[in-house]
């Protein structure tokens, strides 16, 4: 890692392709509408693209179930249009990141059809089997994510096979070194073709116990938890062995200049300081979603960054997540108005700002009928509020039908459409949230990327106070929290660069300020 390398303090977009543009009008989003867009891409100033899963799939679980790791699901396009996405970004000076889904396959794979073919074949461990307990049930307590239990059996071979997720999503055997060293050639086989790194699918949960012990009950539990929650996942998720893992795949990314390593893995479970690694690197940036789960005052949000930022360890670098294909949207958690003060801080906190495709026009979960649902954690689970379809639905283009998302039927609803909720509406307009996704980004870029010290102040009656320095100048960010009108005393003269209200920017301060319910100012510190 490098003071030079261009994630430490750029910009990543996620995108859900299925959800972001269609290009052929069979209303799926695809490719090709990934690259009929890019002009949006840049106007915002991203600096990165992260891509949800590409690979062949049965789509059970849209995307996380794959077939094929070397190649591109049809639905989504061709190897063609990839390699011509991968060209047209790094022509704009724009990464792309994709996600690689390394502890389980479709049951469609090859691999797992080999696996379950005879107990004999060659492929058999390459997957997790264990004949029946004494009973003839599960060989032990653990569930799956999507409800019931982690086995299933298998009449033709006679034993169970491990699923932490669907029964179609069989477990690899990570403790297997030719499973690791196929999945680390999947790796190489991407980066080749000019990706610039990967987000890790479910990257704790590679390894499990070998004893195969039962997981404890969790005494915190009720109906409603989901079931990842009843029990303490003590011995199927987050074993010691998945560290190794971790250093190998870095390993195989630092093979290759210039590229970087994201994870999905639970920064609150023991600190995010052992997913940086010690002495041996693992992942660049294991991903933080503390602020979008954060309670929303100035003290509960101020307590998750400091909290944060104490853990991150001395050889690693902070990243801040607002939203996610798998999370409720920023807006839908905490309001219009109070989700431009999450981009503010989003933008102005040091390290690596990621966003979800849809968060900078302010889009909201949407409703799905129970008839259009496709998430199988809704379906399965229903109850636990859980479902993921709200906020996969497609992206918001213009003012038109579907949203300007498809010519056709879309694959999830759009939903109503507010008068100025699309990019065509906000693109024109300079008050509105993608407007100021820009203006922060270009800050960002301008006066923050030499500011890395950070300095909390005192929160002040629910106003949220930090303070960047570097080589590029004092910045201070002032976020009202409390809902109300507040006096603050920033004590130094200052010059507001972004404002939630755009009309305060270039206004001059000092002392004793005013802000209004829900504003939010980034002031440059000057001496008069």
């Amino acid at each position: 890692m490098t003071d030079a390398a261009w994630w430490r303090s750029g910009v990543i977009y996620q995108i859900a392709p299925r959800s972001f543009c269609d290009g052929n009008g069979d209303g799926v989003g695809d490719l090709v509408g990934i690259l009929q867009r890019l002009d949006h891409l840049e106007w915002l100033g991203v600096e990165g693209v992260w891509l949800c899963p590409i690979s062949p799939t049965p789509n059970r679980d849209f995307g996380y179930d794959i077939s094929d790791f070397c190649d591109v699901e049809p639905e989504l396009g061709t190897m063609a249009e990839l390699d011509e996405l991968i060209s047209a970004l790094h022509a704009r000076d724009m990464r792309l990141l994709l996600d690689f889904v390394p502890n389980h396959t479709a049951d469609v794979h090859p691999w797992f059809q080999a696996s379950r073919s005879s107990r004999t074949d060659p492929r058999r461990d390459w997957y997790v089997w264990c004949d029946a307990a004494a009973n003839g049930g599960p060989p032990n307590n653990w569930l799956g994510r999507f409800g019931g239990s982690a086995w299933e059996w298998d009449e033709k071979t006679g034993q169970y096979y491990y699923h932490a997720f669907l029964k179609e999503q069989p477990d690899l055997n990570w403790r297997n070194p030719e499973v690791r060293e196929a999945m680390y050639d999947v790796m190489r086989f991407w980066l080749r073709r000019g990706v610039d790194g990967f987000r890790v699918d479910a990257a704790a949960v590679l390894a499990e116990d070998d004893l195969l012990r039962d997981d404890p009950p969790n005494p915190e539990a009720n109906e409603r938890t989901p079931p990842p929650q009843r029990q303490k996942r003590v011995y199927s998720d987050d074993r010691p062995e998945t560290l190794g893992y971790m250093e190998e795949m870095r390993a195989v990314v630092d093979e290759f200049p210039d590229r970087l390593l994201l994870a999905e893995v639970d920064v609150d479970s023991g600190g995010p300081g052992r997913f940086y690694g010690f002495g041996t690197p693992r992942f660049h940036l294991p991903l933080n979603y503390g602020l979008i789960d954060s309670a929303w005052d100035a003290d509960s949000v101020g307590g998750a960054i400091d909290d944060y930022l104490a853990a991150v360890s001395p050889h690693g670098w902070p990243d801040w997540v607002i939203g996610s294909h798998d999370k409720t949207r920023i807006a839908s958690r905490v309001g219009q108005a109070r989700a431009r003060l999450a981009a503010m801080l989003l933008f102005t906190l040091p390290g690596t700002a990621i966003f979800y495709a849809g968060d900078e026009i302010g889009m909201p979960d949407v409703d799905v009928p129970e008839d259009r649902a496709r998430d199988p954690f809704g379906i399965l689970v229903p109850g636990c509020a859980l479902g993921r379809d709200p906020h996969r639905v497609p992206m918001r283009w213009s003012p038109t039908a579907n949203a300007g998302f498809t010519s056709g039927e879309p694959w999830l609803p759009v939903g109503d459409v507010p008068s100025g909720g699309t990019v065509a509406e906000q693109i024109t307009d300079p008050d509105s949230m993608m407007s100021l996704y820009r203006r922060l980004i270009a800050f960002r870029r301008s006066a923050l990327r030499s500011s890395d010290r950070f300095r909390a102040r005192r929160h002040e009656a629910g106003v949220l106070l930090f303070q960047r320095e570097g080589d590029g100048g004092r910045y201070l960010s002032a976020l009202n929290l409390s809902g109300e009108r507040r006096l603050v005393d920033i004590a130094d003269a200052a010059s507001v660069r972004v404002a939630t209200d755009r009309s305060r920017e270039g206004d001059r301060l000092y002392g004793r300020i005013e802000l209004r319910a829900d504003e939010g100012l980034v002031m440059e510190l000057v001496t008069d």
